[in-house]
């Protein structure tokens, strides 16, 4: 690296530590003359860094804010800071918000230090946030596959079955989202030849190849994966339609127990997929709006037997009744 280069990346180091310099203190600071320190500032004008320039008490040379962020210079102490809270971030469950720092933290993770890295994930451990009950992902898994969807990479998974069974998976990774706390992977899985939604939580190690994925339709993909949890993953498939409009039901129905469609202005159909319907019921009878079974109808039943059970609930001795 040259003099020049050298002398241009720490005078953009300075201007980012303090809000203003005049031209003596970085000339000091450069061990250069004034003159030079304005050839520098040109320099990173060129470059996109929008250097200010103020006269009078005061002023002097300072970093604005451009149209664009430019490339930032980070102490190891500072890019420890900025990775951590971007995990923090990337579990935090807010909407929009975990997806966007995962891939800035893919960005980060990648030209990190081996030092700072390590660093970064011994404070990560020492951290937590407390969000809903979701079984752990590995921090190196989502930045692997958070990476291999911007590259536009194969990979391969170690995955580990909800039987426990851990077999490999050649898979074209396409995008990587979180779902009320837990994070999936919409991928083409090249043995299947098809899509699949896979956990990251039982993802035991992701290795990314140099092969590029191939040019392919792809569906709707918060669509694919909200079918794939609340339906693909059960022996039982479920479909009633709620007579409410969508937007009443909507906050009730969690978005891994179901998916809703509006039929009409006051109806809507809900899809799930259950392994006991008796689960499905109750969830009906917490929405409280009157529903039409469409299938399977043995769910009717169930629901009968449930208001059978509830006309014949009472008040313990010596506890009156509300309504009474």
């Amino acid at each position: 690296m040259s003099d020049v280069t050298t002398r241009a990346l720490r005078l953009l180091a300075l201007l980012q530590s303090r809000s203003v310099w005049t031209g003596p203190e970085l000339a000091a600071e450069l061990g250069v003359t004034t003159r030079t320190v304005r050839r520098d500032v040109d320099r990173l004008r060129e470059l996109g860094y929008p250097v200010l320039t103020s006269a009078g008490h005061g002023g002097g040379y300072q970093l604005g804010a451009g149209r664009a962020l430019p490339p930032l210079l980070l102490s190891s102490s500072e890019a420890v800071a900025v990775a951590v809270g971007l995990r923090l971030a990337a579990a935090s469950g807010v909407d929009g918000l975990d997806e966007e720092a995962l891939r800035a933290l893919a960005a980060l993770d990648r030209i990190l230090p081996a030092p700072v890295r390590a660093e970064v994930g011994a404070v990560t451990e020492a951290l937590g946030v407390i969000t809903r009950h979701a079984p752990g992902t590995r921090p190196e898994v989502l930045i692997a596959l958070a990476t291999a969807v911007r590259d536009r990479v194969r990979v391969r998974v170690d995955y580990e079955r909800a039987d426990g069974e851990r077999f490999e998976r050649r898979l074209e990774p396409y995008r990587v989202l979180s779902m009320e706390g837990r994070w999936y992977l919409f991928a083409w899985d090249l043995a299947r030849e098809d899509w699949r939604t896979f956990r990251l939580d039982r993802m035991h190690a992701v290795h990314s190849s140099t092969f590029p994925i191939a040019e392919r339709p792809t569906p709707d993909i918060d669509q694919a994966v909200r079918g794939s949890i609340t339906v693909g993953a059960y022996s039982a498939a479920v479909t009633v339609r709620i007579l409410a409009p969508l937007a009443a039901v909507a906050p009730r129905v969690p978005a891994r127990a179901a998916t809703l469609t509006a039929d009409g202005p006051e109806a809507c159909i809900l899809r799930a997929g259950t392994d006991e319907l008796h689960w499905v019921a109750m969830q009906l009878a917490w929405i409280g709006a009157p529903v039409e079974v469409i299938d399977p109808p043995e769910l009717l039943t169930v629901i009968e037997q449930l208001h059978e059970w509830s006309g014949r609930a009472r008040p313990a001795p010596g506890v009156t009744s509300p309504a009474g």
